[in-house]
């Protein structure tokens, strides 16, 4: 059996549920390597920061090597680096593209090569996109076809990179979230937000941590795209 300290990547680390991340995984035992554009330094032993835009290769390779030289591997990464643009299809602009693609994809691209060469020179690992639900459930009045496209996108690698590098020890899974109570939802949305989702409600922060982490410990599952979204993606309502 294995005693080395793991080691975790968390993009998007900076708030929300990529800070709650952190804080849930260095509970468990884990070193983190946390990234977002303009995160400050720890004062945690546990935890090194890199900031940067993920959606640069370099950001993503800094991000990778800061991992093995600080703490010496990388067991998991999280995706969970994302931007949600809500628009009519034809409103969409040059710039909402261009940030779309860069952070949901380019950001998922770039990191997850680099993190997947490590794995697979140690032999094991586990790789886990955010996702959303919308993919599966578009919703009157919410259009957002950025959304589908870039996280659908994630959704389809996922399974993919799970059939790739199931051979070689690696693990790769995404949770699709409904609409979880975040600094991106002022409270005062909160209540018109709850009727998207059967259960009645929108998710807390914790919800979303804790899927992230069943699908750490599920060893024998890949390839899911794990909904933690009060039934959204179930049918309509």
């Amino acid at each position: 059996m294995s005693t080395h300290t793991k080691v975790a990547v968390i993009t998007g680390a900076s708030q929300g549920i990529g800070a709650e991340l952190v804080k849930a995984y260095v509970a468990a035992g884990y070193k983190v390597v946390a990234n977002s554009r303009s995160i400050p330094p720890s004062g945690d032993p546990n935890v090194a920061t890199v900031a940067g835009d993920i959606s640069s290769p370099e950001v993503a390779e800094r991000l990778i090597a800061t991992a093995v030289e600080r703490f010496g591997r990388v067991d998991t990464l999280v995706n969970n680096a994302g931007i949600f643009t809500a628009k009519p299809f034809t409103g969409f602009t040059l710039e909402d593209w261009n940030a779309n693609i860069g952070t949901n994809l380019a950001g998922f691209f770039f990191v997850t090569q680099q993190a997947i060469r490590q794995m697979e020179a140690q032999g094991s690992g586990h790789v886990v996109q955010i996702s959303t639900s919308l993919v599966d459930q578009p919703i009157n009045g919410v259009p957002a076809v950025l959304a589908s496209l870039t996280k659908g996108g994630l959704n389809g690698a996922t399974k993919s990179l799970a059939i790739e590098y199931a051979g070689r020890g690696i693990r790769v899974n995404a949770v699709a979230l409904g609409i979880i109570k975040t600094p991106m939802h002022a409270p005062e949305t909160h209540a018109a937000l709850s009727t998207l989702h059967p259960l009645g409600r929108i998710g807390e922060v914790s919800e979303a941590v804790d899927a992230v982490l069943f699908l750490e410990k599920a060893g024998f599952v890949t390839g899911e795209i794990l909904h933690v979204d009060g039934g959204q993606a179930a049918g309509h309502w």
